[in-house]
């Protein structure tokens, strides 16, 4: 027998930490079943749900109903498997982390940055996400430019979209970068800044709370705006994918998506005068 080189042993040892890093993570790794096999056999869908975030997430504190934009997808997406729908607490950044880890199937209102794809796969856009910002009574921006002043003083959640954006389209306002969006509209609220820069449907839900922060605002010159997608776990059986796209596309076209938006916002507490005229799905 002949006795294997150096060379050999390391080629072999990358191949299988290679595989191992392929399979890791993903639904059949874990359990033997890929997504679509095991939502198809076990008629269980779970989903990753973030309390507080609405429109997509509102839990009633008295009862623990989940309700919302993406909990009235997810019930229709169920209906295709004849499945029933599981909850799985997380939050937007442990979000891509379960489904790596096989503890949930599908994850909304995820923007596909380059980053998250390196670990999970996105689905078709379920809206395009645009901008803007949430502006104190009385100050009406309608440009990055309105608020690109040495007088304004803006607020972002710290290492957030929202600041690489503030930082980028308005460098000669004052801005403050906080820990959490609480801080954020807590300062818009107590006058210390004069506006918060929210994706736009986070802006909406916000004043949805509290009318009183001021009106949202879309913002132009540039028009930002980013997908907002499904995360499903990366495996080489695409099947789930497949019906994941094809239901997205199916009730986008019929203006479902639209609609569960606009119920998610209007649950929420918002009405249909603080939605712009601009905002589409």
């Amino acid at each position: 027998m002949t006795k294997p080189s150096r060379r050999g042993l390391a080629a072999a040892s990358l191949a299988t930490a290679g595989a191992l890093l392929l399979g890791a993570g993903s639904a059949e790794a874990a359990s033997g079943q890929s997504t679509f096999e095991r939502v198809r056999s076990s008629r269980s869908l779970r989903i990753g749900v973030v309390p507080g975030a609405g429109p997509y997430f509102l839990k009633d504190i008295a009862t623990g109903k989940w309700s919302g934009a993406a909990i009235d997808m997810a019930a229709d997406l169920a209906k295709v498997f004849d499945a029933k729908v599981h909850y799985v607490e997380t939050t937007w950044g442990n979000a891509v982390l379960d489904l790596q880890a096989n503890k949930i199937d599908l994850a909304f209102a995820l923007n596909p940055t380059p980053q998250r794809a390196l670990s999970i796969t996105f689905a078709h856009p379920m809206i395009i996400h645009p901008f803007g910002c949430i502006a104190k009574p009385g100050f009406n921006p309608t440009t990055w430019g309105d608020l690109d002043k040495p007088s304004i003083r803006i607020a972002v959640d710290l290492g957030s979209l929202h600041e690489v954006l503030a930082r980028r389209y308005c460098p000669k306002a004052k801005i403050t970068a906080f820990k959490e969006e609480t801080d954020d509209l807590l300062a818009l609220q107590t006058g210390k800044v004069d506006a918060v820069v929210l994706a736009a449907m986070l802006g909406i839900a916000a004043l949805g709370k509290n009318p009183s922060l001021g009106t949202y605002h879309i913002l132009n010159d540039p028009f930002v705006a980013l997908p907002s997608n499904l995360g499903v776990q990366r495996e080489p059986d695409t099947r789930w994918l497949e019906v994941v796209n094809a239901w997205l596309d199916y009730n986008r076209g019929l203006g479902n998506i639209r609609q569960w938006m606009i119920e998610g916002l209007v649950a929420g507490g918002a009405k249909a005068s603080q939605i712009p005229s601009q905002l589409t799905f």
